[in-house]
């Protein structure tokens, strides 16, 4: 398709290369310049001065590729008459997107027609284009809205608020959404001010879009199937919202358990490997009293075991749901007897012990259940901290640190270090811990600003919650595959620096005495000589006593073995 296009030189003293036509004529018009020519079309196709439309709307239309082609101006014998021929134009048809229009409270807009979600959701995109953190990006969230519009549409459709049609295309929907469909049409931020309208919107269009397909009509036919009437029936965004963040929590908290509960079997058997390992405990950095590697990866198993109980406990919080509040808690706009049916409902639906909230005024702006699972993320966060610590002093090494066990080595751990391998997987699992910790500190100044009925920050703490269970989900499988069930013992060093340990002579102190013991261990100090020769060289035990004394199994455990000092 050829386009003809007025050309006129520019005498400003522009570089050439802003001309928006590039032509071979060394001209220079300013990109932005609008023509200072302005024509119509005559009817012998010429161009008349004071009535051509503007270029730039002519190359938008025609999406002309600006390569490769020539302009000439011509001047007929009419002064006032120019005449522009293209002597080469490539130019490409636009494949414009089909829309619909919908329309809300301000005004009308045009929506893509191949998405399931409406105008509300648009002016969530326009308005909170704010992170990388989408709706879409957190499945168990989605879910939750399901189950929350799947247990009110039953309510409603039970209490003869929805007929049977509208009761059973929305409830497909909603059971395709719950099941992992459309998700790709929950774009919005997960970070929104309007205290969750956004969310709670886009899911009612892309439900109602869904039901209205199934009923055999087109998208944004809403006389059909309503995102407001029908979809949010009964509900609105101030307890659908929190509910759904409820349930999409308590979901994720159930799987985060199973990743916590893996990682605390996989230290649990390195504790058995370990077992007979005998190696130096420290205090404050300093040698302290023998014990056993087996012991030191128990130990880091039971004080995560406490914390998976902790966990349950907060997220049995998430459970309570305030259905049925409607806007603050009143239940305006809902029908006697609806908030008890939509609970019973969605208790029905996800087989969970759901309960309705004492009550719903203060349920509604109460968001502390999200400041107690965040608060019970953080203190796992905090000891995962405190292992991966000892995981990599342990380590250090290979041959002047303490050494007393290998990591598995992940990748080369200097790009001028030949040979240095570092604990990668420690290391980022600490990172989590720290950006764990940071979002709980969110949760808790969110939960702080709540406002009369109402807590308009929630959208910040439900994207912290969620954040957190996943970076730690991710955190434990990690660090469980890629580092602790690889860990190798290096027996015959810890062994060594307990046979060289200053620390040791505490374990001979209920049997040699305390004044022994301090000779001795001076002594050791001042000479660098071991505490089990000077033992014996003093004459103070036998070396058959201090075998059994020195025995793996009789310095890990409180013994007693009835030996007394000779001297």
């Amino acid at each position: 398709m050829c386009a003809k296009i007025i050309h006129r030189r520019c005498k400003n003293n522009v570089r050439p290369d802003f001309c928006p036509f590039r032509p071979q004529c060394g001209s220079a018009v300013p990109r932005r310049m609008k023509p200072k020519i302005r024509a119509t079309r005559s009817t012998t196709g010429d161009f008349a001065p004071g009535c051509m439309k503007n270029v730039r709307f002519f190359l938008k239309k025609t999406r002309i590729i600006r390569k490769n082609y020539y302009l000439s101006e011509e001047i007929d014998s009419n002064p006032k008459r120019i005449k522009a021929k293209t002597i080469k134009t490539v130019t490409m048809k636009t494949d414009e997107k089909k829309t619909r229009t919908e329309s809300d409270l301000l005004g009308s807009v045009e929506v893509p027609e191949d998405v399931l979600y409406g105008v509300q959701t648009m002016r969530g995109l326009e308005n909170f284009a704010i992170s990388k953190f989408h709706l879409c990006d957190y499945p168990r969230f989605i879910e939750g809205l399901a189950v929350v519009k799947l247990g009110a549409a039953m309510a409603n459709h039970e209490m003869g608020l929805l007929s049977d049609e509208l009761f059973e295309a929305i409830a497909q929907a909603c059971r395709e959404i719950r099941a992992g469909k459309f998700h790709e049409f929950f774009p919005v931020d997960m970070i929104q001010g309007g205290a969750g309208t956004t969310t709670n919107m886009n899911a009612n269009e892309v439900i109602a879009n869904r039901a209205l397909e199934i009923m055999g009509h087109h998208r944004g036919e809403y006389q059909y199937c309503s995102p407001n009437d029908h979809v949010n029936c009964s509900q609105s965004t101030n307890d659908a919202y929190p509910s759904a963040i409820h349930l999409g929590l308590y979901a994720t908290h159930l799987e985060l358990r199973k990743h916590l509960v893996a990682l605390i079997e996989a230290f649990d058997r390195k504790g058995e490997e370990f077992a007979d390992v005998l190696k130096m405990g420290r205090t404050q950095l300093q040698d302290a009293v023998p014990m056993t590697l087996g012991q030191t990866f128990h130990g880091f198993a039971s004080v995560l075991q406490g914390e998976v109980d902790n966990l349950d406990h907060a997220a049995l919080e998430f459970l309570s749901i305030n259905m049925g509040a409607t806007a603050i808690g009143t239940g305006i706009c809902a029908e006697p007897g609806y908030a008890e049916r939509c609970t019973a409902a969605i208790r029905e639906i996800t087989g969970w012990d759901v309960k309705l909230a004492d009550d719903l005024v203060g349920a509604t702006s109460d968001t502390v259940c999200m400041v107690g699972y965040s608060s019970a993320m953080k203190r796992i966060a905090s000891k995962m901290n405190k292992i991966c610590n000892d995981l990599r002093l342990l380590s250090s090494g290979p041959r002047c640190g303490l050494g007393e066990f290998n990591l598995p080595a992940r990748q080369p751990g200097s790009s001028i270090m030949p040979g240095k391998v570092n604990p990668v997987i420690p290391e980022v699992m600490n990172q989590i811990a720290f950006k764990v910790i940071g979002n709980e500190l969110c949760v808790t100044m969110a939960d702080e600003a709540a406002q009369m009925e109402l807590n308009a920050m929630e959208p910040v703490m439900a994207q912290c919650c969620f954040e957190s269970a996943e970076l730690l989900m991710n955190g434990f499988d990690t660090l469980r595959i890629r580092c602790v069930e690889g860990i190798t013992a290096n027996a015959e060093r810890c062994l060594q620096y307990v046979h060289n340990s200053i620390g040791v002579v505490t374990a001979l102190n209920p049997i040699i005495g305390y004044k022994n013991s301090t000779k001795i261990a001076k002594e050791a100090l001042e000479t660098g000589r071991g505490v089990y020769e000077l033992v014996l060289e003093h004459g103070i035990l036998t070396r058959e006593e201090l075998d059994e004394v020195l025995k793996p199994e009789n310095m890990i455990r409180p013994v007693k073995l009835g030996i007394k000092p000779r001297r």
